[in-house]
């Protein structure tokens, strides 16, 4: 019993992501359009692979910066200056995974849609 508990936890986790961050739905949404393409074009193992990485990355990201967003405001709720870099550092750093993932997609998919 204690097993499927740990599981309500994790539930509960994308339950508050999907309420706390809007943007973590925008990914989810981009992540199920990408899968469902590389099924019609049929990617190889290895382009599964560099998709579903890049996937797994910015919806991972997205949540650790999230979670970083909480934290920082249990901890304050006044205005700090490190309190922002801290929230300014987590959402960066979804950009750069997010932009990676946008040039892993190009690269895959352009082949396959227009040659």
């Amino acid at each position: 019993m204690k097993f499927l508990k740990r599981f309500k936890y994790t539930f509960d986790g994308l339950k508050t992501l999907l309420q706390k961050d809007h943007n973590y739905l925008i990914h989810l949404i981009f992540a199920f359009i990408a899968i469902i393409l590389g099924i019609i074009v049929r990617l190889s193992t290895v382009e599964w692979l560099f998709i579903l990485l890049s996937i797994t990355l910015v919806l991972t990201l997205e949540a650790v910066n999230t979670a970083i967003e909480c934290v920082v405001d249990l901890v304050t709720s006044d205005y700090h200056e490190l309190a922002k870099q801290a929230k300014d550092i987590a959402a960066f750093s979804v950009m750069v995974v997010s932009i990676f993932a946008l040039i892993m997609g190009l690269m895959i998919f352009i082949p396959h849609i227009f040659f």
